[in-house]
């Protein structure tokens, strides 16, 4: 536990932490036959692998998974044969995405004091990546993991023809968990709904009215699962993360 976390809790807050765990996606860009939350990684499945995350993070004390709903016996089963124990919820969620984080953030203790909003499909984030974001968002209210962009970025007339190119340096790929204090992200999401203001993913609904989100960076590994190659680049992943053998 970092020193955040430490002082914070030695303050006696924060008492309680929710995550809500997206699993909700058709995948079309996946696969016509298998959703990408039940492809399999390394003999685990992608959605199993993103609930064991959250389970053996200290900074989480409840899990409410958001998946469709005819998928939601599946997943009860699924995550309880994983010995999955903190999920207290599994919700059917919504048309987009923002809709499927609204509910599942409905559906958490309202007691929770920090919310985290997480793709099942970023299986290969670590507790340590997590509990990172964790303490940035103890401290600013709202964070999210991120990685600093290598690549340049054109930005295009919405053809192919460039208008303008970014400041690289300036710029990140943000990925998930997203974690706010669950006040921030009720009045975000409660003001973006009301005004019809729709984004894909949850910072830019804090950013809409005006809440600053600080970025964690915790590398380049934290991948999406979107396409079929995405699981060879994941499994290698996982392999430069396995002890290395010690030779004499």
């Amino acid at each position: 536990m970092g020193i955040f976390s430490s002082l914070i809790r030695a303050a006696g807050k924060p008492k309680f932490n929710s995550a809500v765990l997206l699993a909700a996606g058709s995948g079309r860009r996946f696969s016509d036959d298998t959703a990408k939350q039940f492809a399999m990684v390394a003999g685990e499945s992608v959605l199993v692998r993103s609930a064991r995350m959250l389970e053996e993070s200290a900074e989480v004390q409840e899990i409410v998974v958001v998946t469709r709903e005819t998928d939601i016996p599946g997943v009860r089963n699924i995550l309880k044969k994983a010995g999955i124990t903190k999920v207290t919820r599994i919700v059917a969620g919504g048309d987009t995405r923002q809709e499927s984080a609204k509910i599942g953030f409905d559906a958490v203790n309202p007691e929770a004091d920090y919310v985290a909003i997480h793709d099942a499909a970023r299986c290969l984030c670590t507790t340590a990546m997590t509990e990172a974001v964790f303490e940035s968002a103890y401290v600013n209210g709202a964070a999210a993991a991120a990685c600093r962009n290598t690549d340049t970025i054109k930005r295009t007339n919405g053809t192919d023809l460039v208008t303008e190119t970014l400041e690289r340096d300036n710029t990140w790929r943000v990925q998930t968990p997203q974690i706010f204090k669950a006040d921030i992200y009720r009045a975000a999401s409660y003001t973006c709904a009301k005004e019809h203001f729709y984004a894909t993913d949850d910072c830019a609904l804090c950013e809409h009215v005006g809440f600053p989100v600080h970025l964690v960076d915790v590398g380049p590994m934290n991948i999406k699962i979107t396409y079929p190659e995405d699981i060879v680049i994941a499994e290698a992943i996982l392999k430069s993360r396995e002890p290395k053998e010690q030779t004499t």
